[in-house]
């Protein structure tokens, strides 16, 4: 007899597209608990520029994987496969289906697909000699060799995110391939994802992002920003290179001015939103849906039956 897998659904697509108004409303519907797949919303005191949502607007819904860690703690996709796949399975021993909703595409496949991050290759003096290449040549070198040889891992990497960088430059130099293909599928995953992915004409997406942008100004992201350096956060560490945060780091040590930060702002969140959309795209499992369509009650009664559907197909594959 197959062994069960645990449903779970997921709700994934680019910033701003709507994803968190329409987890509360899943939720709701099914009855369940939501564990954030954010990257950024891990960090404790960083609320207005990863726009997590305000325990009071949760509607009582319990929700996991936020503010776990303090802003100047290192935090891997390893860390949150480990503490993401023990509340799933803690979820699953309620009728339930539990609900993962987040942008961050590698963290829902580490935990859905069960890859393994641990046995990477490993160089100390290779490190060692990259470490020694900034401090004599600066950063901008090895961020330019990366470009060259894994031009995706770069994309998503600052040149100030010292650690990550040289970390996926050992990975590439050692095994002649990018950082992602390290990542691997060992085992069987105990979970069969049901992936709901959210998009949108992309003229209204950018919009919508500008709009969100101006909105955290607004809710005082300038002053976040300030209180986050005031407790000892700097560019070394990971959770100030986001987007929002590194931008205005500039702008209150005086070398940007507040214009130009925010103009910044929103054109890293675009470029964001498609890296996003071009890794979920990727994945055929998922179900898309428009979310720009006026009838909003029919979308969420179709994502319901496809739940529905998916569910009671997953349980006779697993009889």
């Amino acid at each position: 007899m197959a062994k069960k897998r645990i449903p779970v659904v997921c709700l994934v697509g680019p910033t701003a597209v709507g994803k968190t108004g329409l987890s509360l409303d899943l939720a709701e519907y099914l009855q369940c608990e939501i564990i954030s797949a954010d990257s950024m919303q891990v960090y404790r005191n960083m609320d207005v520029g990863t726009a997590k949502i305000p325990l009071e607007e949760r509607r009582g819904i319990t929700h996991y994987m936020i503010d776990v860690i303090e802003p100047t703690e290192t935090f891997t996709a390893y860390d949150y496969a480990i503490m993401a796949r023990s509340i799933l399975l803690d979820c699953a021993k309620s009728d339930s289906v539990p609900l993962m909703v987040g942008g961050t595409g590698l963290y829902i496949r580490a935990v859905m697909d069960d890859l393994d991050f641990t046995k990477a290759t490993r160089d100390e003096e290779l490190r060692a000699s990259f470490e020694q290449i900034v401090k004599q040549q600066g950063a901008l070198v090895l961020h330019e060799r990366l470009q060259r040889l894994d031009p995706d891992a770069a994309s998503r990497i600052h040149p100030n995110d010292h650690k990550r960088m040289i970390r996926s430059l050992e990975i590439i130099t050692l095994t002649g391939q990018p950082i992602a293909a390290s990542y691997k599928r060992t085992t069987e995953s105990p979970f069969a994802p049901i992936i709901i992915g959210l998009t949108m004409d992309r003229d209204i997406l950018y919009a919508r992002i500008d709009q969100r942008v101006d909105q955290m100004i607004d809710e005082g992201l300038v002053q976040e920003v300030e209180s986050l350096l005031a407790r000892g956060c700097t560019s070394k560490h990971t959770s100030m290179q986001a987007i929002g945060y590194k931008e205005l780091m500039a702008y209150v040590e005086d070398r940007i001015g507040l214009q130009d930060a925010v103009t910044s702002i929103k054109q890293a969140s675009r470029r964001y939103a498609k890296r996003q959309l071009s890794w979920f795209r990727a994945d055929p499992r998922i179900q898309w849906y428009n979310w720009a369509d006026n009838d909003m009650i029919k979308s969420i009664s179709n994502i319901l039956d496809h739940v529905k559907r998916r569910k009671m197909m997953i349980e006779l594959e697993d009889e």
